[in-house]
């Protein structure tokens, strides 16, 4: 390799690293606010947190590697071309391509290896993930007293403290309000102090009261409106009751292995194929089946048969008159024919809504497994195309460090990202298909990407308005000369006549600047 590429090599991958960390803390930190309720007050092992972090971190990295391979790229390149070490080897004979060659390595290893990560390990990330998010949910609150306020985190059961020892735990003024009783007994009980504590194995509360007294209203099983109200008093008091929700307990994560995004490729071609022909089996069985015996059925009590039209046989032409015998039956009759089509048209839609509405969840199953299919071939193409992006963009713009590269990387990823969401919005819905939906975003980019490449490879500038002004001049003129010779004669007499307003505004303006100077020069002498 030579001295110059290990050069290259060496400035785009520290902060290629840099970036990617940066950019996975940040959408870690987004992940964190969005599931912070979940995550305070449970009293969760920090070995749950942590493992939850690492597997979120896993999950992130399809969304923070594209855009860290960008901002790296612009940053590398920019600063190679502020410091002018581009153009010293561009003076050396190297194109840009060349330049970059080693980029080239390295982005393709990475963006090889990312189909891997995306396939393999993103999908096993999400299953236990998944697991550890709904186990979390499942458990309550941990068991923690605040002074002055309810604790409602035990089911039927309010405990309230007026005051507790940080030290030694002791409560005081405790009111507990019961509603266990599945028969409608509520119990009250007050006492001076005491300790509510979980079982080591948090399966049972133990309660131990002090100096209170303990009210009980019973409800009277003939005449539920009628109850009795039972007190006595205690010195001391036990008390264990079964709870639940307070261990943490870990479910199965095969539960979550029908998701589509804890699905590998294989698994989920094999799902594409046995939801397809569910759809198709749930249009085959129900629909059809519906309109031959539901819509399409002779009811034998509402008209008599063969048929409900009668046809008249005196006319033999084509298209006979019809005559239909419903209004020559009699009231009780035609209010038994009414009511029978009435009766299978609320039957047939009832059968239509049910049958639709299981059609449209296999349909959308259908819809997100092909979306996530796509998916993993999507993101080793977005690398890619990032790349093309931002070194380009660099080499462009030579400017290095945070500044100018981040602006430059959050618009277009701001751009990426909301094509890639609508355009999967549109295929989930099924109103485009899942191959234009996901690739939506790869197709408009790659043209610029390609002509980045193109104007940074033969050193145009891109924002050279002259240029510009004078391709969009020679475009014109040629299309012009194809046109007849008198509108050639009045666009060119139409040029004149603006050069001329040209000419005269611009000699206004000099007229009126040479006013204003002399006007400070008399004021000055």
């Amino acid at each position: 390799m030579k001295k110059i590429h290990q050069l290259v090599l060496k400035s785009y991958l520290g902060p290629l690293v840099l970036t990617f960390f940066i950019i996975i803390f940040i959408l870690m930190m987004n992940f964190v606010w969005r599931y912070i309720d979940e995550l305070v007050g449970k009293g969760l092992e920090p070995m749950v947190i942590i493992e939850l972090i690492m597997y979120a971190t896993i999950n992130m990295i399809p969304m923070g590697l594209p855009l860290a391979i960008l901002l790296a790229t612009i940053m590398t390149m920019g600063n190679l071309g502020e410091n002018y070490e581009l153009l010293a080897m561009k003076s050396a004979g190297m194109s840009l391509m060349q330049i970059m060659k080693p980029l080239f390595w390295v982005i393709g290893i990475i963006s090889f290896g990312s189909f891997f990560i995306v396939n393999d390990l993103v999908p096993f990330a999400n299953k236990k993930m998944f697991s550890i998010i709904y186990d979390i949910k499942q458990q309550n609150e941990a068991l923690e007293f605040q002074d002055g306020l309810f604790f409602n985190g035990i089911d039927d059961m309010s405990i309230r403290v007026e005051k507790q020892d940080p030290k030694t735990k002791l409560l005081t003024g405790v009111l507990i309000y019961d509603n266990r009783a599945r028969n409608g007994d509520m119990t009250t009980t007050i006492a001076d102090s005491g300790y509510i504590r979980l079982s080591d194995d948090k399966k049972y509360l133990l309660v131990t009261l002090y100096n209170g007294e303990t009210y009980e209203q019973t409800r009277n099983y003939q005449w539920y409106t009628k109850s009795s109200l039972r007190h006595h008093k205690f010195e001391r008091q036990e008390g264990k009751i079964p709870m639940s929700g307070f261990d943490f307990q870990r479910s199965d994560e095969n539960m979550f292995g029908n998701n589509s995004q804890t699905m590998d490729i294989n698994d989920l071609q094999h799902n594409i194929d046995s939801l397809d022909l569910l759809v198709n089996n749930l249009t085959a069985t129900a629909y059809n089946p519906l309109l031959r015996e539901q819509i399409f059925a002779r009811d034998p009590d509402g008209v008599a048969p063969p048929d409900s039209i009668e046809v008249d046989r005196s006319n033999k032409t084509f298209g006979a008159h019809l005559l239909d015998s419903i209004p020559r039956l009699n009231t009780r009759a035609k209010n038994r024919v009414y009511e029978s089509a009435l009766r299978s048209a609320r039957n047939s839609r009832n059968m239509f809504s049910f049958d639709e509405s299981s059609s449209k969840e296999a349909l959308n199953q259908l819809y997100r497994s092909k979306n996530e299919w796509h998916r993993k071939l999507t993101l080793p193409i977005s690398i890619l195309i990032f790349f093309l992006i931002g070194a380009p963009l660099g080499a462009i713009i030579r400017k290095g460090g945070l500044g100018m590269p981040i602006v430059i990387s959050v618009i277009f990823f701001v751009i990426y990202y909301i094509i890639s969401i609508s355009g999967e919005k549109f295929a989930k819905e099924g109103t485009w298909s899942s191959l234009l939906g996901m690739w939506i975003s790869a197709i408009i980019l790659t043209p610029l990407a390609i002509y980045l490449s193109h104007k940074a490879n033969n050193d145009s500038a891109l924002l050279d308005i002259d240029w510009y002004i004078g391709r969009y001049k020679h475009y014109r003129d040629k299309l012009i000369s194809k046109l007849p010779e008198k509108w050639q004669m009045w666009i060119a007499e139409r040029d004149e006549r603006q050069v001329e307003k040209r000419a005269a505004r611009r000699l206004q303006k000099e007229a009126k600047k040479a006013k204003r100077t002399a006007k400070k020069q008399q004021k000055q002498m």
